[in-house]
């Protein structure tokens, strides 16, 4: 059986990040996209691995590890990147991802 690209990402950032605490959603429902498509996320990713990283090295760190997916079709990734301490103090409850504008029907 295939496996989903959201069982592909979780499985990629555990193994690269040993993360805490994982969410990977699947928000390409909110999109123009076809139904059923796996092209946007949302991930909330805690991990130790990033102690000492700021905003942009985190980021990169993760994309660095998706960046197959990335090439097989993945378009967006909304993304919280935390350490252990920072998810303590701040969890990602209010976590959401910026609306839709649209992609090539903007404007």
């Amino acid at each position: 059986m295939a496996t989903s690209r959201q069982e592909t990402i979780q499985t990629v950032l555990s193994s690269g990040l040993e993360p805490v605490h994982l969410d990977v959603e699947n928000e390409s429902r909110m999109h123009s996209v076809a139904p059923g498509s796996e092209t946007h996320f949302k991930v909330l990713v805690v991990s130790a691995a990033f102690q000492g990283m700021n905003a942009v090295q985190r980021h990169r760190r993760v994309n660095e590890l998706l960046r197959e997916e990335f090439t097989r079709g993945l378009h967006a990734l909304s993304l919280r990147a935390l350490t252990p301490d920072e998810w303590a103090q701040q969890p990602g409850a209010n976590f959401r991802s910026p609306p839709c504008l649209g992609g090539s029907k903007a404007g």
